[in-house]
């Protein structure tokens, strides 16, 4: 591949990653920077780089295949903007989110020097390259990093990150990009365990679906889908490849695809390219690239891009051990037929409006009515599918129910043993209650013997003293009643 030739992309195999012979100057090696492609070019912002925040943009054009540095000014009359916050340069940043709205492209979140209480929208205009603040009010989110931004028709969706304090969030904030005002979507079910450096799409312009992700000690390999119509959070169950752990991956949806790339554990790199199928819930391995290759990157970039009609993946930096600034394509292989995914709902009314959102019959084009019998097959099978699931469901219920009973009967059982365990404990207490009272008698008169014997023995001691002092008054009188009879005898 030349970069001479200006279609150097209609030689490219499909499904397969191809490292881009870069012009010139390379912009410096980078992770957890923001990337998007507009209009055939790719723009990179910030980053981060041996503990260092970055501030430049540079722009990759995808035709001639060489950086530029975008300059920026601050000069700028546009709605929406407050001039007191506006900067001479835009501010070293990492770990933050980046999407297209307008000729603009809105940066959110992500860690700097700065130590923000709150979110802040930051834009560049790709036009007048102006850059500032939007301000948004209402109920601003708490500052963070490794979040996700998803768009969603004038909306941004906001899942997750973490805080200036390393606090791990799964909250979820909408941002409403016409009035500029920031709402907490107040959510049902379980939401995914708070996580940071997850990667987010949406599917069928209704369903939030949320990735893999970390904390500071686990790391996901799970699924959640939050229906933003009902607010509602499921766990649907992923077939396909056994798929390790991962957060610091970067992912991108193309119709019915979505194609998750590099991340890692923090101990090996994920040589993996992912593709999960939306419509079937099933992940596969698209391919692998082999020993610490770039793409095997934790904080690398993945965005999709059309070049003349065709589109591509266009990847980006990363770290694995070291910092990467080499662009990677891939062009993925078209696909055939577009069949949105139905999530199922516990609610039937939520089913149907899966359907009616997901099949527009009355838009229809004349050329696509002769397949209309087909897709009326695939709406069939997939109610047998459901009426089949139902069943399942009613009989798993079945069981439950008699499982629920069989432990009510225990719980009958165990408490008529507790009651009598309780009385024997009450008999017990009362004995010994009639014991503690008998000892305390005892105590009682053994302290009145005790002072008996005292008695006794002062007693025995007078009685001793009295003995003597009759013993020798006998004495006494024997021996004057003999001098008496000498004296007669005499």
């Amino acid at each position: 591949m030349g970069t001479e030739s200006e279609n150097w992309y209609s030689a490219l195999e499909y499904d397969q990653w191809v490292a881009l012979p870069v012009a010139g100057t390379r912009p410096s090696a980078r992770y957890k920077h923001a990337a998007v492609v507009v209009d055939e070019k790719l723009y990179i912002v910030g980053g981060s780089r041996n503990g260092r925040y970055l501030s430049d943009v540079q722009a990759f054009d995808l035709k001639n295949l060489s950086w530029s540095t975008f300059a920026l000014s601050t000069k700028s009359d546009a709605e929406n903007v407050n001039d007191s916050t506006l900067t001479e340069v835009f501010p070293a940043i990492s770990g933050h989110s980046m999407v297209k709205w307008g000729n603009k492209v809105l940066l959110l979140g992500g860690h700097s020097k700065d130590a923000f209480d709150n979110v802040t929208v930051r834009f560049i205009d790709l036009e007048s390259h102006v850059c500032g603040v939007m301000e948004a009010t209402g109920k601003v989110p708490v500052a963070r990093g490794g979040q996700s931004v998803t768009l969603v028709g004038s909306k941004l969706i906001m899942f997750g990150g973490e805080d200036k304090h390393r606090h791990l969030m799964n909250d979820v904030h909408v941002l409403d990009l016409e009035k500029m005002t920031w709402n907490v979507a107040e959510t049902i079910q379980t939401p995914p365990a708070p996580r940071f450096d997850h990667t987010a799409t949406v599917h069928a312009n209704r369903y939030l679906q949320i990735y893999g992700g970390c904390t500071h000690s686990i790391f996901f390999n799970d699924l959640h889908v939050l229906d933003l119509e009902t607010l509602e959070w499921s766990q649907p169950q992923v077939q396909g490849d056994v798929v390790s752990p991962r957060a610091g991956h970067a992912g991108v949806s193309i119709d019915e695809k979505w194609f998750l790339v590099g991340g890692g554990d923090n101990k090996n790199g994920a040589s993996e390219t992912l593709v999960m199928d939306m419509h079937k819930l099933v992940i596969s391995v698209l391919t692998n690239v082999k020993g610490r290759h770039p793409l095997a990157s934790e904080g690398l970039s993945v965005s999709s891009a059309f070049i003349d009609g065709d589109q591509f993946l266009v990847a980006f930096g990363g770290y694995n051990g070291k910092y990467n600034n080499e662009v990677y394509v891939m062009r993925p292989k078209p696909t055939d037929s577009i069949h949105p995914k139905i999530f199922q709902s516990p609610a039937a009314a939520a089913a149907a409006a899966s359907v009616a959102a997901a099949y527009d019959f009355k838009n229809i084009d004349s050329k696509h009515k002769v397949d209309l019998s087909v897709e009326i097959n695939v709406i069939k099978e997939e109610k047998k599918t459901l009426e089949s699931t139902i069943k399942e469901v009613e009989s798993e219920n079945s069981l439950l129910m008699e499982k629920l009973k069989d432990l009510k009967g225990t719980h009958v059982d165990l408490s008529k043993e507790l009651h009598s365990v309780q009385n024997q404990l009450a008999s017990e207490r009362s004995r010994c209650d009639d014991l503690e009272a008998q000892i305390l008698d005892l105590q009682k008169k053994l302290s009145s013997m005790q002072s008996i014997e005292q008695q006794v023995q002062a007693l025995r001691s007078q009685n001793s003293a009295i003995e003597q002092d009759m013993e020798l008054a006998s004495t006494a009188q024997t021996q004057g009643s003999g001098g008496v009879w000498r004296w007669i005898a005499g």
